[in-house]
């Protein structure tokens, strides 16, 4: 019988896999060492905790978000706004979205049921509360900031057929729960973390959301005291029938969630109008939490005006003292914070000075969550230029293309938004049409880009089958198309171009100019596409007038597309998504681009210089793209309040 220290074999005493020995990330030494050390331990206590090399128990601490009653609550908003008031004292945050489904990202997920995909600039692709994330805490976040169950179960498996867990069986406790807690300890680790905040997807009771929490508990236990605060977000329902709110349903929730072994510090309660006095204090009595932190967080206008809201009611406070953390607070750097926060929350909630109207025609029209990213992105935008901006949805698979006209009727702008699939995409083409012939500014985003090539060719370049190979793959004049490089990579998501990328950006052009470009540049920004513009028919498009102004550094690429300024007031696209990239204190040059144009359209005797010297473009003026100068900062192109 052979020593239970011989490499061959694994503690079980059966031979390594084939599979496991020739794995191309595993080298068979690396394995045989694994094994061999194998033979030297033992397995006989229950506690299982990998902790990454390097992790300081006490360093990091831990802010978890938990959902009752209902999902689609707004843990995001929460933890979101409840990240930025500590990163403004000074603390470095990491949030984490972790996801019940067993997708490995949210790539393939229908809008309908899960809102925007959020591409991140490492490509990324996750679930729409990580833009909520980026915007209110202005900061880019990785892959190491969202996980979905496919994720940690993914990485369970691969360890236990490499031989990671050391012959033991692999169960959902210790395993999965001991994969959680390491994932969190080393994004703690990773980001260099002060808290991470943890929002798990879905409510208490839910059982694919059941490990996480499970996973949470244990964390708490094993970091000690004032290591992990529990948040718990809960619904005060008022029926129309009785017009009064009611917190039992509330109550149960927070219940199960104490059953589960948490007990919580804060409650957030959800409501349409602010929760009362005698419900707060039921659910303060229900849930052991003192009613200084059952927290209302009833419908506002704006979400921007929540971090504040949080802090007048001491939730800040309440945090810090609970991780024990009052002295790692910069004060000076918290007032600058505060300040230039409020500078922009007092011009998004104060009387403007403009109004435009601004269309959005997409498939997804009736769920704006589809588009929530431009839609912040022109709140934002709104704030900086004194618009008040009405939104418009135009379902472009409700209409026909003859209707596109009468549809687009009294609109000061237009963005056709991204999307795959055939559905509306002639009734955007005539959108696009109308906005180039009748000089209504205009956005075109990634499909939208597409579709503004599609109509050039067609009714300025006489090419009446241009098309899409995406729609028709026998289409005589295929002016979209996937490129060469890209068709030699199989399987569905295999060649799409995600993430950050590079675009090289002409000089004197309306491109250059929004991104403040005096001579040949380079800007980054995030794509989420498959077909591009075929190189093929670049110079006939050219030629007729349009311009590609942002180009790919080193391929026959085209990013960005516009007409002269000469020929139309505002008219752009963009092959990459700049929605994405739009924050608070940074709105988006293009969205800013078309938010000016809408402003003129809309009030065309006011003079330019009182819309925005900086963002609005016209023909002839010292600023104008042909002069190959960028356009003078005001402070509408600087964070509010500098």
């Amino acid at each position: 019988m052979p020593s239970k220290h011989n490499p061959s074999r694994n503690p079980t005493g059966h031979e390594p896999s084939g599979k496991l020995a020739h794995s191309p990330n595993h080298k068979v030494e690396d394995i045989q060492d694994l094994l061999a050390q194998a033979g030297h331990k033992t397995q006989e206590s229950e506690f299982f905790s990998p902790v990454p090399e390097g992790y300081q128990k006490g360093r990091h601490r831990y802010v978890a978000v938990l959902g009752t009653v209902m999902s689609g609550l707004g843990k995001g908003i929460f933890s979101s706004s409840l990240a930025k008031l500590l990163k403004d004292k000074g603390l470095k945050v990491a949030p984490i979205k972790m996801e019940g489904y067993l997708n490995i990202d949210s790539g393939t997920l229908n809008p309908y049921r899960h809102g925007e995909v959020f591409v991140l600039d490492d490509g990324m692709e996750t679930d729409m509360d990580l833009g909520t994330y980026e915007r209110m805490l202005d900061q880019d976040l990785t892959r190491d900031n969202f996980t979905t169950s496919g994720q940690i179960y993914s990485r369970v498996l691969e360890k236990e057929r490499h031989g990671g867990y050391l012959g033991r069986d692999v169960q959902m406790i210790p395993h999965v729960t001991g994969e959680v807690k390491y994932l969190l300890r080393d994004l703690a680790l990773k980001q260099n973390a002060d808290v991470v905040f943890v929002e798990v997807g879905g409510t208490a009771g839910d059982f694919e959301n059941g490990f996480y929490i499970e996973a949470l508990r244990q964390l708490a236990f094993e970091e000690g005291e004032q290591s992990v605060c529990f948040v718990a977000l809960t619904y005060i329902i008022e029926p129309q029938a009785l017009g009064e709110q009611k917190s039992k349903a509330a109550q149960i929730g927070l219940k199960k969630l104490m059953e589960l072994g948490i007990q919580p510090h804060i409650v957030a309660c959800r409501a349409q109008k602010p929760v009362g006095g005698s419900v707060l204090q039921k659910i303060a009595m229900f849930s052991n939490v003192p009613i200084g932190r059952v927290f209302s967080m009833h419908d506002r206008d704006s979400i921007y005006t929540i971090p504040e809201s949080m802090r007048q009611a001491g939730l800040d406070r309440a945090v810090l003292s609970f991780l024990d953390i009052h002295e790692r607070v910069d004060q000076s750097h918290e007032d600058q914070a505060r300040e230039d926060w409020r500078v922009f929350v007092s011009h998004l909630t104060s009387r403007k000075r403009f109004a435009a109207k601004i269309g959005i025609t997409g498939k997804y029209a009736a769920l704006r969550d589809a588009y929530a990213s431009i839609d912040k992105a022109l709140e934002h935008c709104g704030a900086h230029l004194s618009c008040d901006i009405e939104t418009r949805w135009v379902d472009t698979t409700e209409i026909q293309p003859a209707q596109a006209a009468g549809m687009l009727e009294g609109l000061d702008a237009v963005i056709v938004p991204g999307g795959f699939g055939f559905r509306g995409t002639e009734s955007k083409i005539a959108c696009v049409r109308y906005c180039r012939e009748n000089a209504l500014p205009y956005l075109g985003i990634c499909l939208g880009f597409q579709m503004a090539v599609i109509e050039f060719a067609r009714h300025v370049c006489g090419l009446k089958g241009a098309g899409s190979t995406e729609f028709d793959p026998r289409c005589p004049d295929p002016v979209i198309d996937i490129l060469p490089e890209q068709k030699k990579i199989e399987g569905l998501g295999g060649n799409m171009r995600l993430g950050g990328k590079d675009v090289a950006v002409s000089a004197g052009t309306l491109a250059a100019s929004l991104f403040g470009l005096d001579q040949p540049g380079i800007i980054r920004q995030r794509f989420r596409h498959r077909y591009e513009v075929d190189p093929r028919y670049i110079p006939t498009l050219e030629q007729h007038g349009m311009v590609f102004s942002g180009r790919h550094p080193q391929h026959p690429i085209m990013q960005i597309l516009e007409l002269p300024i000469h020929q139309h007031p505002y008219f752009i696209g963009a092959q990459f998504h700049p929605e994405l990239t739009s924050h608070p204190l940074r709105p988006q040059p293009m969205f800013m681009g078309l938010v000016a144009a809408a402003i003129r359209h809309a009030h065309p005797d006011v003079p330019a210089d009182q819309i925005s010297p900086r963002w609005l473009l016209e023909a002839g003026s010292p600023a104008s793209p042909s002069t190959g100068n960028p356009l003078p900062h005001d402070s509408a192109a600087q964070p509010a309040g500098r």
